[in-house]
This record gives structure tokens, sequence and C-alpha cells, in this order.
């Protein structure tokens, strides 16, 4: 009769993670683009936006705050600045605001009139 063995072939905890990642890259393409970037969209930024926190004057627990999303999306948006406030207070953000702050310019604006008075928001991007 003839015998019939099974071979076992093991690798390390090393190896096995250099095969699964070489596994996971195989079908991925890496461009590496010149200085500066590039985009076929002039109007969309060349890195990644930060959120930014808005400075709200007399401020009584207002927070303000546009996400970097909100700022690549460059859609209008009414912002909610109530934070830990007793009341709310809104703030209206255009699109000509948004493509200032992807081109790092300061916004300021005013929030709307709540509980006899409102609020100056300027918004800085580091």
């Amino acid at each position: 009769m003839s015998e019939h063995r099974e071979v076992v072939s093991t690798i390390g905890r090393r190896d096995f993670t250099l095969q699964a990642a070489l596994a996971l890259l195989a079908g991925v393409v890496i461009t590496i683009d010149g200085c500066g970037g590039s985009s076929s969209n002039p109007m969309a930024p060349a890195t990644v936006v930060n959120d930014v926190h808005g400075t709200i004057s007399a401020n009584h627990g207002h927070v303000a705050t546009i996400t970097g999303a909100q700022i690549t999306a460059a859609n209008a948006v009414s912002l909610d600045i109530q934070g830990t406030a007793t009341h709310a207070h809104t703030v209206e953000i255009t699109q000509a605001d948004l493509r200032s702050l992807q081109s790092r310019q300061a916004v300021t604006k005013d929030s709307t009139n709540n509980s006899s008075h409102q609020h100056t928001v300027t918004f800085t991007p580091a």
C-alpha cells in the first residue's frame, strides 16, 4: 500500500500581512500628480478642506461650524448655531461664501435676530 502524506505549509504573520496587502493592492492604480494638483473642475479645491469653526460675537453658548464636506460641496447652507444656548440662531452661508472659504478667505455673517439680539459670526480658515 502506498502511504499518502499531506504537506502543510505555514507562513509567519509578517509574510501573511505582506501577501494580504499585495492581494488588496493588485487591482489598485496609484496616480501621482505634479506640484499643486490638478482638477477638471476649476472650482474644486486642490487639497482636503478642514472644518472651519466660527468666532461668535457676544457668545453665550452658541457654536458655529462649517464642515469640510459642506465647503467642498459648495451648496448654500443654513447653519444652526444654537449649541448650548437656550435659543437658536441661524446663519445663512451662500455658495460664494463657501468658495471664499475654499480659497482660505475669511467670511463674516450676521445671524438671525432671535431673543431680541443677533450675533456676528466670523469663519477664518486655517
